[in-house]
């Protein structure tokens, strides 16, 4: 899994007996709610910046990215 850092978090002790009492892993549950918040942000940051591409990509003329993509291909 790579380097690890620790991250602490204080929660109400009620809180604590209820998670222990239930039988629920404290660690697993933050890593496996970070990494899932961490998805949700990365999937928000790209769908932004794909609108933002789309808007400048329907200024090019379709004539530019078809004589692109030959001219690309001819290189090859």
């Amino acid at each position: 899994m790579g380097e690890q850092a620790t991250v602490c978090a204080k929660v109400p002790v009620e809180l604590k007996k209820k998670l222990a009492t239930l039988g629920i892993n404290v660690s697993e549950l933050i890593r496996e709610s970070l990494q899932s918040e961490v998805n949700r942000l990365e999937r928000e940051r790209l769908k932004k910046l794909a609108k933002e591409v789309s808007v400048i990509l329907k200024k090019i003329p379709p004539e530019e990215f078809i004589e692109s993509i030959r001219t690309t291909r001819d290189t090859r």
